[in-house]
């Protein structure tokens, strides 16, 4: 049974929230936009439409969390009551407990994404690092991780890339990760390298060995969005592509190579960005999507320009270097660990079958999102 200390904190973080979102200014906002949607010439620009639509959709979805919050706060207040006079069992209000923290607490995580790429959808690449096979069965198991976690939340995920291992596992994978709410915004906190420690199944002398994979999570950029592509630096090669598919796979040259010469726009030096895609047999469409692709790189990288000269704090914490480890997963001792915030949990098993909603949390805690202008 819930003490009366729990439900004061259930109530005051419901108020706080409704301080926080600023509920009564967005009541007034979701009208006004709203009202926008019904003038007469309102689609007629469909690009136009489908922004101010997208605008309506999130305000109402922030409304729609508290209203929740604020319903099972108010439930739970009625419970706690009822108790009192014997008419609802213990059972029935602890129940009703862990509905409001569940609401609140998945409210108050999305509060902390604040920056406008964090709703976007995302593309996440998989790299395994020095170590022969071992790395790359650890790149296979972080690849089969993130595939179950997007499927627990509802995402869409699309392998558009994918190199195989020489025995076994994956050399690199590219994959989307689309169709929900803020895909980026929580798989940022994923960037980064990964450390495997484990007794190798591919040791003869059954040896603990140590492997690295690095892992890149980018926006994916949509229609909406206007990211500068230099035709001048752009050039493609196409290719066959490899494993299954019929014998059409190895006929066709479906296969494509994007190759762009990026010049930072600080130091002036220049970088080669190669992109491949295999995600279908279309050529034309891989095409596309490997274009998207390099737009999603170009705007990530502006984005980190943007980050780094506002002095985020998180510039610096979140850098991609082979020697920043921001996990350990040691299978031996069971036990995960991320070295950015401390959070550890001794359910191995259940990380690597896509349980890592607490690191994300504890990482949006430890660097929250700030408002952007």
């Amino acid at each position: 049974m819930i003490t009366a200390d729990q439900l004061k904190d259930v109530m005051d973080r419901a108020d706080a929230l409704h301080r926080y979102l600023n509920i009564d200014q967005k009541k007034v906002e979701f009208e006004e936009e709203q009202l926008r949607t019904q003038a007469p010439d309102f689609w007629e620009d469909p690009k136009y439409a489908q922004e101010q639509m997208k605008k309506v959709k999130g305000i109402q979805k922030w409304l729609d969390g508290y209203k929740q919050v604020r319903l099972y706060a108010d439930e739970l207040q009625l419970a706690f009551d009822f108790y009192k006079d014997e008419m609802v069992t213990e059972e029935e209000v602890d129940t009703d407990y862990d509905k409001a923290i569940k609401a609140i607490e998945d409210l108050e995580l999305k509060n902390m994404l604040r920056q406008k790429e964090d709703p976007m959808d995302c593309v996440l690449k998989i790299n395994s690092g020095a170590g022969g096979t071992e790395s790359q069965d650890w790149a296979s198991m972080l690849m089969r991780m993130y595939m179950r976690w997007a499927e627990a939340h509802g995402y869409k995920v699309t392998i558009t890339d994918m190199q195989e291992g020489d025995e076994a596992g994956i050399k690199s994978v590219t994959m989307t990760i689309e169709g929900g709410e803020f895909a980026y915004g929580y798989l940022k906190s994923e960037n980064g390298v990964h450390r495997l420690v484990r007794v190798s199944p591919f040791n003869a002398q059954g040896k603990r060995m140590t492997s690295f994979a690095s892992v890149f999570v980018t926006p994916l950029v949509d229609d909406t969005i206007e990211v500068f592509v230099d035709p001048a630096k752009l050039s493609w090669d196409t290719f066959r592509s490899s494993g299954a598919g019929g014998q059409n796979v190895n006929k066709v040259e479906s296969g494509v190579r994007l190759r762009y010469w990026y010049t930072d726009p600080d130091t002036g030096e220049e970088e080669e960005i190669l992109i491949e895609n295999t995600e279908t047999r279309d050529q034309p469409k891989n095409r596309a999507k490997a274009l998207l692709l390099l737009k999603s790189q170009l705007y990530d990288r502006a984005m980190k320009k943007r980050l780094e000269a506002k002095a985020k704090i998180e510039a610096g914490k979140k850098k991609i270097e082979w020697g920043s480890q921001i996990r350990s997963y040691v299978f031996d001792d069971r036990r995960v660990k991320d070295h950015r915030t401390n959070y550890q949990t001794s359910d191995v098993d259940g990380v690597m079958d896509g349980k890592i909603d607490g690191f994300i949390k504890a990482y949006l805690m430890e660097f929250p999102s700030e408002n952007e202008e």
